[in-house]
Formats: structure tokens, sequence, C-alpha cells
């Protein structure tokens, strides 16, 4: 295990905060099964907790344990999608009730990541992730552009893939047990 991954760990599981390279965007992170974390999240990008924030797991099965059943449907959009795709589905389980929506929905993406599936795996739970910008600001494109309020606010800032530019957050989509499918973002 790289050391970066071993001391991210053990300050997730310490309910710390970290802020760390996504397969998306640069992402503000927790332990998505700890209440006080999440509640800290929402402190440092001051959002209000009504709005929700998405979870990375690492594979299928992590997701099936999140979800209490996953629709058929969702298998086969992530097997074809072409890009990060996150899907909200209903009736989550096993995370912090700060992280259910109003409506019993949760956003969860199946990380493709090599670093966010290690760091779910040691951790043995699903991880919190969320654009590293203060509420109703743009979400940076790199890490130069994460504004100070936010490095600040972290316990841990992962050194990697801090030259990468990214432009394009994950695909959202609603999937609901008896409504269908709903695109929220392309």
């Amino acid at each position: 295990m790289h050391l970066d991954t071993r001391e991210v760990v053990e300050i997730l599981k310490q309910g710390g905060i970290i802020l760390y390279p996504t397969d998306t965007v640069w992402g503000i992170g927790c332990d998505a099964t700890n209440y006080n974390a999440v509640k800290k999240v929402f402190k440092i990008k001051q959002r209000q907790e009504s709005k929700t924030l998405i979870c990375l797991v690492n594979n299928y099965s992590m997701l099936e344990r999140h979800v209490d059943n996953v629709p058929n449907m969702a298998y086969t959009i992530l097997d074809v999608a072409v890009k990060p795709t996150t899907i909200i589905y209903d009736n989550p389980a096993g995370v912090a009730e700060n992280l259910i929506a109003e409506d019993n929905t949760l956003a969860i993406r199946v990380t493709q990541d090599e670093f966010c599936q290690k760091l779910i795996k040691y951790l043995g739970r699903p991880l919190v992730s969320t654009s590293a910008n203060l509420a109703g600001k743009p979400t940076p494109k790199s890490f130069k552009e994460i504004d100070e309020a936010i490095l600040k606010g972290v316990d841990y800032v992962v050194n990697l893939q801090k030259e990468k530019i990214a432009t394009t957050p994950s695909t959202i989509i609603k999937l609901s047990n008896n409504s269908g499918i709903k695109i929220i973002r392309e």
C-alpha cells in the first residue's frame, strides 16, 4: 500500500476530511458512514445540509451493501457509460443519515480511479466525494484553483495529480424503482 494511502485511511477512520483527486474533479471527502465527518464537509463547503453529496464505492458488491435493491438498469448504464457516471438510488443503507436526501435517495458512483478504489478498499466503507469548491462557486478545474478556505478546512491534502486539469464532472442519472430514469447532468 502506498504510504499516502495508509495515512489517508487512518485520517478517514478518525473522522478526518481529505482533499483528493477523483476520477472527475478534485474532491472533498470523508468516511460516508461518519455523521460528524459529513457535517464537517458541509461546513467546509459552506453548504446547506439539505443539499446532498455524492458517495464513491469501489465495486458493485459495495454498491449492493449500501442500496436496498439496485435496479438492473443501473448495471446496464454503468457497463456502457463512457465517462464517470453517478446514479441516484432509492433506499440507501448503511451510510450517515445526513447524506441521505429528504426523498430517501443517495447519489453513488462506482469509481474507476485506482487511488480512490484503493482508498475505499482499505477504508472498507464508501467515501464522500463532493467537488472542492465553496457552495455557489465554480468547480475548480485544477488543484491551483481550489479556494484557500477549502485548503485550510481539510485535515489532509493528498499529494497526487496536482497538475491534472479536470474539466468534466460525472454524469448524474436518477434511477428510481418506480418512476424510471431521469438525466440530472450530462
